[in-house]
């Protein structure tokens, strides 16, 4: 983008607000504006749909500097529908709360009852009634890779893995499906042949990553394949909805 700024960034991709902190001065706030169009360029160029996709249909905020939890650096919070990443937030955040808007996103319109505050893939493993659709049955199929396993009688790896470390640290986070989501679409993400270290970072080698939270493997490659199968014909659909498909 010749002007990397944030207002440039809600013009091109049509989010519906994006919010800076008080704190961040014009410096930063340029900075980071600059990583913000890179990495969204990336993440464009990786799903092959318009800028649609990216800002979902304009109801997408963004939030940079404002509202930091501590310890945390990155977060989207359905109410708001607004991804926020932290003033001082390290690369590597973006992929992985960008999938959690969409994820929230699709959740009315992949299944016929999803509470307001509800994730598709938590939908699609609480079984809940699914609306029919080609799209749709790509998108449960990337559920089904990321959360089952391949005969289909028992969690998956990333999800037994995921388990595994909830039971250790005694908590209730890694295995939830969203999460499971995420960070399988970071993997997919930091795969492809083009990525900016904003989006994504440490699915092949950090300690998570060796602890088996993230799709290892077999399962990985089939999970990449299903996201390459279900973001291609959603890109091409939104690409001729925008009058800009190729031949």
């Amino acid at each position: 983008m010749a002007n990397s700024g944030f207002a440039a960034i809600r013009r091109q991709y049509g989010f519906r607000s994006i919010g800076i902190g008080n704190w961040v001065t014009a410096e930063e706030q340029q900075r980071a504006a600059g990583r913000f169009a890179a990495a969204l360029e990336d993440l464009k160029a990786i799903l092959g749909g318009p800028e649609s996709l990216i800002s979902l249909r304009g109801s997408l905020s963004l939030e940079y500097g404002i509202g930091g939890q501590r310890g945390v650096s990155a977060h989207y919070t359905p109410a708001k529908r607004s991804l926020s990443l932290a003033k001082n937030a390290g690369a590597g955040s973006l992929a992985h709360e960008w999938f959690h808007a969409l994820d929230h996103y699709l959740a009315a319109h992949a299944f016929r009852s999803a509470p307001t505050d509800c994730f598709a893939s938590a939908a699609w493993l609480k079984e809940l009634p699914p609306v029919e659709h080609p799209l749709n049955s790509l998108l449960f199929q990337c559920f089904r890779r990321i959360l089952v396993s391949e005969d289909g009688q028992e969690p998956s790896a990333l999800f037994q893995a995921s388990a595994r470390m909830d039971r250790k640290l005694g908590a209730h986070y890694y295995s939830r499906p969203e999460e499971m989501g995420a960070r399988a679409f970071e993997a997919f993400v930091q795969d492809a042949p083009v990525s900016s270290p904003f989006l994504v970072r440490g699915t092949r080698q950090s300690d998570e990553a060796r602890a088996g939270l993230y799709p290892q493997g077999p399962q990985r490659q089939t999970i990449n394949q299903a996201f390459h199968a279900y973001f291609t014909r959603l890109g091409n659909a939104l690409l001729r909805e925008s009058g800009n498909a190729t031949a």
